[in-house]
């Protein structure tokens, strides 16, 4: 026979089949207006004891009834059109939504909302790491595996959902909380050296792409916002460029896209090699709104552009670099020049010369130095 215990507290009795177990009221069905009732189990009594407190301390945080109407991808969906698009940036909703159709629902999206657990998320991110890229054409070539900042990202998408559904008191406890996750990747710095410069520009030249790469060096931009540059962005009057938008591919289709920050829109000064050259690259468009326009008269991908840099490169015999490293090569050579970090920061549209500094910490150490030796001969003189 159960023993019944306080009003609230459940009952416990033993199973003919030896365990015990401790039954409780979870609520009322919204359907039919019965009394809900759940069960725990265990070896021992004290065992079920313990296990039924806690349960009945959880079914008083959540809302057990509401919870069982979602899975995980249903809530995933629900977070993001009623929260996500709300809190984050419009830039970040393709992002968001590329991780959820593309990661979360495809491998966990049925469990449901309440017994997702930490251990489920460990494997999903196991999983990413070493096969979770999307089969598309711009991924050919690529390793297989999501890179650790990719699943770190994922990670807080889904921690972000996970407590709107503790707010809602969905679930007691958040499953992305205490997670084991990937460690990024320090990835070294490179820059093409001054020396180097004069032999990829010749290669560039060759190739077909001269304009391209030039402007790049000279600005310093982005590589979509490169390609998001437009006739109307330029006063080569007054030789200056506004960037504008940015060029990406999303789901497979090169589109235009807002840039991700406030300082991201900036306007940046030419000089005078750097005028000449657009102006002679404005013959060559046929009529097109972008400066740097694909075969078609629309903007070029953006992983089109990689593989035109990686073949300049190795017909220059240059070391290789990825198309961001002729941003750092900008933004090396300009402070070695001794143009200050705050105007370097403003072209390059960083949200602060703060994060230029340590970004550049290497290139200022060195300067410093060259300044110490400076005032170290000046000086010398007066000993």
């Amino acid at each position: 026979m159960a023993k019944r215990r306080a009003n609230g507290e459940g009952s416990i009795r033993k199973r003919p089949d030896g365990r015990w177990e401790g039954r409780y009221t979870a609520g009322r069905d919204p359907e039919t207006g019965k009394t809900v009732y759940k069960n725990v189990l265990g070896k021992t009594q004290a065992e079920v004891k313990a296990k039924l407190k806690q349960a009945i301390q959880e079914n008083t945080e959540v809302d057990t009834l509401k919870a069982a109407q979602y899975t995980v991808g249903q809530w995933m969906d629900i977070w993001f059109e009623n929260y996500a698009k709300i809190k984050v940036r419009p830039s970040s909703h393709q992002t968001y939504r590329g991780y959820i159709d593309n990661h979360i629902k495809p491998n966990i999206g049925k469990i449901p909302l309440g017994k997702l657990t930490t251990l489920e998320l460990q494997k999903l991110y196991k999983k990413l790491l070493s096969k979770g890229r999307v089969d598309r054409i711009e991924a050919k070539g690529q390793p297989k595996g999501l890179s650790p900042k990719t699943v770190r990202n994922i990670h807080q998408v889904i921690s972000s959902a996970m407590d709107f559904a503790r707010s809602q008191k969905l679930i007691a406890v958040n499953p992305a909380d205490g997670c084991a996750l990937p460690k990024l990747e320090h990835r070294e710095m490179k820059t093409l050296l001054v020396e180097q410069l004069a032999s990829f520009l010749r290669e560039a030249k060759e190739s077909g792409v001269f304009e391209m790469y030039y402007i790049e060096l000279a600005t310093g931009l982005r590589r979509g916002e490169l390609l998001g540059l437009k006739w109307e962005d330029l006063n080569l009057e007054q030789s200056t460029l506004r960037v504008q938008r940015q060029v990406s591919r999303i789901n497979g289709e090169v589109v235009e896209a807002p840039l991700k920050t406030k300082n991201s829109y900036r306007t940046i000064s030419l000089g005078e090699d750097a005028v000449g050259i657009l102006k002679e690259q404005r013959k060559k468009c046929g009529g097109s709104e972008y400066v740097f326009p694909s075969p078609t008269g629309g903007p070029i991908s953006p992983d089109s552009v990689i593989q035109m840099l990686h073949r300049v490169l190795k017909r220059a015999g240059l070391p290789k670099v990825r198309f961001h490293d002729l941003r750092h090569t900008f933004a090396t050579v300009a402070l070695q020049n001794g143009v200050d970090i705050k105007t370097v920061s403003g072209m390059l549209g960083h949200y602060s010369a703060g994060f230029t500094l340590d970004t550049y910490a290497h290139v200022t150490t060195a300067a410093q130095r060259e300044a110490a030796k400076t005032m170290t001969s000046v000086l010398s003189g007066a000993l």
